[in-house]
């Protein structure tokens, strides 16, 4: 007669995982490049319009240093008013209006592993490793910055780039990793490798052609930290936005000669910046439309972000001569 066994309950043995929290700062310690694609190439990679003719590239303006100087950065979805920005009342709907994917510092610490003199690789790191949230605040007044840079390709065709540049700026990044496998001090020297070794935005240090976006970990009280968190929060951004002040003299000269020479070519200064996007109502509010009227554009691709342009050409929305003092003391060039 055959005996029947009862099989034996298996015992598991669960490892428990635990995961570690801390939010820190880091200050920089070079300039900051704003790398995000703008609107108009994205815009070129879903739909591209395809090859101009000879009479269109005569006819079309290759580059919007204006238009470029604002996509740059990563900005949150906010809606901004299209009356002079001097004339308004700003109200900050957060701490900053810049801010920075929240991947960024994530690659940079996975990048900074390869050379750190520690038993964690770049795999462990982006697995072990979480930067929350999509977005990370960026603290500091953006500048333009017009320079000469070299495209991608055999001939390496050199081209003007405008982008922001933070000359002193600050971030606050929420990490989170995986115990027993990391601790909190591990944690804290891969980050600041990664501000050593690495770097953000572009020309970091990563790449070896720049020393870009190269930063340190910073205190909460630390007196520069708590400095240009005061200068350069939400609304000091929008302003540096609306009214742009070139970082250099070079760049002030090229944008000025810009100006100078689309004026005598008979063109609007304003036809320049963007093209027109019809306002999609569902993606904006009744009370948002009744605010900034229906001829409002969006700007910023993501999802229905309005951004305020001037509308038509007058006497207000020509650019300030290089001679002329602005209103706020400076004298690069911007909108009167």
């Amino acid at each position: 007669m055959a005996v029947t066994r009862t099989p034996k309950p298996l015992e598991l043995e669960v490892i428990d995982l635990e995961r570690g929290n801390t939010d820190l700062y880091i200050v920089g310690t070079s300039p900051f490049y704003c790398n995000r694609m703008g609107a108009k190439a994205q815009r070129e990679l879903l739909l591209p319009r395809g090859t101009l003719t000879r009479a269109q590239k005569a006819t079309k303006l290759k580059h919007a240093p204006l238009a470029e100087f604002r996509d740059s950065p990563y900005m949150r979805r906010t809606i901004l008013d299209r009356t002079p920005w001097r004339n308004e009342v700003i109200e900050a709907p957060a701490e900053t209006l810049l801010t920075m994917r929240a991947v960024a510092p994530k690659k940079a610490m996975a990048a900074a592993a390869l050379d750190m003199p520690t038993s964690v690789t770049k795999a462990a790191v982006g697995r072990l490793i979480q930067v929350n949230g999509d977005y990370v605040p960026l603290w500091g007044r953006p500048y333009l910055d017009m320079s000469v840079v070299r495209q991608a390709g055999i001939a390496k065709t050199p081209d003007i780039r405008t982008r922001a540049r933070l000359n002193r700026w600050a971030m606050r990044i929420s990490l989170s990793w995986v115990k027993p496998m990391l601790n909190a001090t591990l944690v804290g020297q891969l980050l600041n490798a990664a501000g050593v070794l690495c770097g953000l935005g572009d020309f970091r240090q990563e790449k070896g052609g720049g020393s870009f976006g190269m930063f340190r970990i910073a205190p909460p009280d630390d007196p520069e930290l708590i400095q240009i968190m005061a200068e350069g929060d939400y609304r000091e951004q929008a302003l540096a936005l609306r009214d742009p002040e070139c970082v250099d003299w070079e760049s002030d000269d090229l944008l000025s000669w810009y100006f100078e020479e689309l004026k005598r070519r008979g063109v609007n200064p304003e036809d320049e910046t963007v093209e027109d996007v019809e306002v999609d109502p569902e993606l904006v509010s009744d009370e948002d439309l009744a605010k900034f009227g229906a001829g409002a554009e969006v700007v910023d691709a993501p999802r229905g972000a309005v951004r305020n342009l001037p509308l038509a050409p007058d006497e207000d929305s020509m650019p300030v001569p290089r001679s002329e003092k602005r209103p706020n003391g400076g004298s690069g060039p911007g909108f009167r």
